[in-house]
């Protein structure tokens, strides 16, 4: 079980990774998009943030203790940091690129709770990974030229 423990920690990370990125370009989004794009951020952040409590909950419940510093967050992560803002498209390009690779951490534990019959942690993953596929269609219809 502590592939499915390790797995989640990851999943965590990379979680918190992506609330605070979607944050960070809602908070500093500008141009002829602003608009669109803060409301849009704004709705990722917040889905985000209110998944994460209960990934680290799903960690709890597995008797192991879940990660809560910037230090190890970083180190588990699958996204990297932004320290530049950049322009309102490439924002979209960033946050589609790391929506991606939360789903694959999401979906790498749910196979491993899969494997370990953990029927309400595939719920809890298969509504997130919904949610996210959810959010890639939208960053993606944001791109589309007109």
């Amino acid at each position: 079980m502590e592939d499915l423990t390790k797995s989640l920690k990851i999943s965590l990370a990379t979680a918190f990774s992506f609330y605070l990125k979607a944050q960070y370009f809602h908070w500093n989004v500008e141009g002829a998009d602003f608009y669109q794009y803060h409301k849009m951020f704004g709705d990722i952040y917040e889905d985000t943030y209110t998944s994460i409590d209960a990934l680290a909950e799903h960690i709890r419940a597995l008797q192991s203790y879940a990660p809560g510093s910037f230090k190890r967050f970083a180190e588990l992560t699958k996204i990297d940091d932004e320290t530049k803002i950049p322009d309102g498209d490439e924002m979209v390009d960033h946050l589609l690129s790391d929506n991606d690779k939360l789903i694959e951490a999401l979906d790498s534990t749910m196979k491993l709770a899969t494997a370990y019959n953990k029927q309400g942690l595939i719920n809890y993953l298969g509504a997130r990974i919904e949610q996210h596929n959810k959010w890639g269609w939208f960053l993606r219809a944001t791109k589309k030229e007109q």
